[in-house]
């Protein structure tokens, strides 16, 4: 039996591992150094980095470089030439015919042939008329015919197409050739990354409150002026990429590069996109590069007759919980399609960049299904972790970095995975930002399992500050995760049944109403002020919008009735909804002011468990909140590290925001030089019950 290696050779080989890692990586010693745990995991950032580096310089040295090859779409699917003619390509490694049929033909199958060229591709030409116009019109209908080995035909949708649509009662979608005389032009310039980034989730088809799929057309002249006004200066747009399925949400995706119709068409998205620009407003796009609709009629699967293609085959290429299709990241012409799609977003709309969904399963062979994640470093190593999928993210995050400096990617990941957010050349995943998944469970937690009196103050502040140095964080009290049907808003845990009977401002203000709306305003705040580098609302959740999001399907008989967003509400001067709606506009407002998000984290001086109080200071502004459901606190001192007069910006007890004007805005606090909760100054406010307070240093230069 061979002796194993001393621990003085271990040491050496470990050491000269960790010397080529970090002559590999070029900033991998910042990585290390900010987070000298990951020293260990250095052969594994060093491995990553290697393959990400390489396949960029493969696809320079074969494709003219990632801007060139991520322009595919330019070449691929259905494309008018300067002649009139038309240039259509694909990509059928299973095929062995691959024909062009549609209305421009009569629906010959067979009439119109591509030809076949290496690695898999086809290529057709069809010739203008011979007055020179084109002889698919803007409009009329398409399909790919393949011939598969088997000898079947199938009819196909391009997963290049631009356009699909689904008339009357059918089934499936139908491909329209889109190429408009009079395309819209963008008018506006893009804004530059914002500094402090609150985003507004939201979905076009349930943005009215009538039971039908709104437009886009409804979503710009309606919505964006409300988001606006409401303080936010990005927008999330969901299920945008086509989906079959409306209930799936927007993550069963049919056609990638196809917006989706049933709001409208591509003309009518672009500007929705522009006018949002004009008012200074990011958009982003909710990107599903995780998964695939199983659908083969009106889908990607089954395109060339295979179950491969753009897929795994086997096993590997299904996610058994999603019912849906995984791609091969490691297939170059997969890479191509999906860079490709990334950059059509970016050019063809104008996004400013992407929110990516379900990282988790695509960074992991087990998809994160059946696994929980402690936070041990080693979950996120070794042979658990899908590195063909890491490896396009990162290929996607330097593709969309380097093409578009001002532009924003978000990472949904319930992992945790280190590194994921720092730059690729650190060796990491490249992403500016990752959803804070574990806040919206922890007050799901603490409003279903515990009364009020028993929250814990200390672990509310490790939940919310509980995020990797450095690695920025987009905080939400709630997302349209926690408004899906099975679930419940914060208002709905928080007010219920009452909602029904006690919103009105002529009924009675019954404790029910009067807990829900102050605790409301103030998990909301606090998890603004604490919880991240950014922060995101669910369309109508600022303003407590009641019951739960459900779409049209046949256990609800079809129904639209929970698949809309009653905005009225909040408009409503009868209405208490408008309280919520006041206190989140004017939140989002004072943080344009003052910029906490983009502050450093917070200092949080005071977490005490019998009183209910946390107070912490961030971007020069001390924030004081008081949980307790009963006790109010005179001459309650509380730490700072300013010296001066402040005084109150922001209270949740005002009237305006349905509070009990228990606090008087004229007041000026002193701070003195009395050490307090480990700051150098303190000073003594007055804090009623479920209170959340703001005050400002006034002596501060603005």
């Amino acid at each position: 039996m061979a002796a194993s290696a001393t621990p003085a050779a271990q040491a050496k080989c470990s050491e000269e591992a960790l010397a080529a890692a970090l002559a590999d990586v070029p900033e991998l010693a910042r990585l290390l150094e900010i987070d000298p745990y990951l020293k260990p995991f250095a052969v594994d950032f060093q491995r990553r980095y290697n393959r990400f580096s390489q396949m960029l310089s493969s696809i320079g040295e074969n494709e003219g470089g990632i801007d060139k090859f991520s322009r595919s779409y330019e070449s691929f699917g259905v494309h008018r030439c300067a002649d009139g003619g038309l240039y259509c390509k694909e990509w059928a490694p299973g095929a062995e015919g691959v024909f062009l049929t549609g209305d421009f033909n009569g629906w010959n199958p067979f009439s119109y042939p591509y030809k076949k060229l290496d690695f898999g591709k086809w290529e057709l030409y069809i010739p203008p008329k011979q007055d020179k116009s084109v002889l698919v019109p803007h409009g009329s209908k398409l399909k790919v015919v393949i011939t598969s080995k088997s000898g079947e035909i199938l009819y196909r949708i391009s997963p290049w197409a631009k356009y699909v649509v689904r008339e009357g009662d059918n089934v499936n979608y139908d491909w329209i050739h889109w190429d408009p005389e009079h395309p819209y032009k963008l008018k506006h310039s893009q804004p530059r990354k914002p500094r402090s980034l609150r985003i507004y989730e939201s979905h076009v088809g349930i943005s009215s409150h009538e039971g039908k799929v709104a437009s886009y057309k409804h979503f710009t002249c309606n919505v964006l002026p409300r988001i606006k006004d409401l303080g936010y200066n990005c927008i999330q747009l969901m299920a945008i990429m086509e989906h079959a399925y409306y209930a799936s949400f927007g993550y069963q995706v049919t056609s990638f590069f196809a917006a989706s119709s049933r709001y409208g068409t591509p003309e009518e998205l672009k500007e929705l996109v522009d006018t949002a620009h004009s008012m200074g407003i990011t958009v982003l796009l909710d990107v599903v590069h995780s998964h695939a609709s199983k659908n083969s009629e009106d889908g990607l699967n089954l395109f060339d007759g295979t179950d491969s293609c753009y897929f795994h085959s086997g096993p590997r290429g299904n996610h058994d919980l999603w019912d849906s299709r995984l791609f091969a990241y490691s297939s170059w012409e997969v890479l191509r399609f999906l860079l490709s799609n990334i950059r059509w977003w970016l050019e063809e709309y104008g996004f400013d960049g992407f929110r990516f969904d379900g990282i988790t399963s695509m960074l992991y062979h087990h998809h994160g299904m059946g696994q929980g994640f402690s936070g041990d470093y080693s979950e996120y190593f070794g042979l658990q972790v899908d590195e063909d999928a890491l490896v396009y993210l990162m290929l996607a995050n330097h593709l969309v970095h380097t093409l578009y400096p001002d532009s924003i990617t978000i990472a949904e990941d319930v992992s945790g995975m280190p590194a994921l957010c720092s730059p690729t050349s650190q060796g990491g995943g490249g992403f500016d930002y990752r959803l804070a998944m574990a806040i919206p469970d922890k007050w799901i937690q603490l409003l279903k399992e515990f009364k009020d009196e028993d929250w814990n103050m200390g672990n509310i502040v490790y939940t919310l500050t509980n995020r990797r140095y450095l690695e920025k964080c987009i905080a939400y009290a709630e997302s349209h995760d926690q408004a899906l049907v099975g679930d419940k808003t914060l208002a709905f845990w928080l007010m219920d049944a009452e909602m029904y009977t006690n919103m009105s401002v002529l009924a009675p203000f019954t404790p029910v109403i009067d807990r829900g709306i102050q605790l409301h305003k103030m998990i909301r705040l606090i998890t603004h002020g604490l919880g991240g580098e950014g922060y995101l609302n669910f369309m109508g959740n600022e303003f407590g919008h009641p019951e739960w999001l459900d779409f049209p399907r046949k256990g609800n008989n079809e129904s639209y009735h929970y698949a809309r967003r009653q905005f009225h509400l909040a408009d409503d001067d009868l209405l208490r909804y408008k309280f919520l709606n006041n206190f989140d506009r004017d939140m989002n407002r004072l943080e344009e002011r003052c910029g906490w998000l983009s502050a450093p984290q917070a200092y949080v001086s005071e977490r005490h468990e019998d009183n209910k109080i946390i107070t912490f200071e961030r971007a020069s502004l001390l924030f004081i909140f008081n949980f307790h459901p009963s006790k109010s606190y005179t001459d309650y001192r509380v730490g700072t590290a300013l010296p001066g007069k402040f005084k109150i910006v922001l209270d949740s007890d005002m009237a305006e925001y349905g509070g009990h004007q228990r606090l008087d805005h004229n007041t000026d606090f002193f701070s003195e030089a009395f050490k307090h909760n480990g700051r150098p100054y303190s000073l003594l406010v007055y804090i009623p019950s479920r209170v959340a307070l703001i005050l400002q240093n006034v002596d501060l230069p603005n």
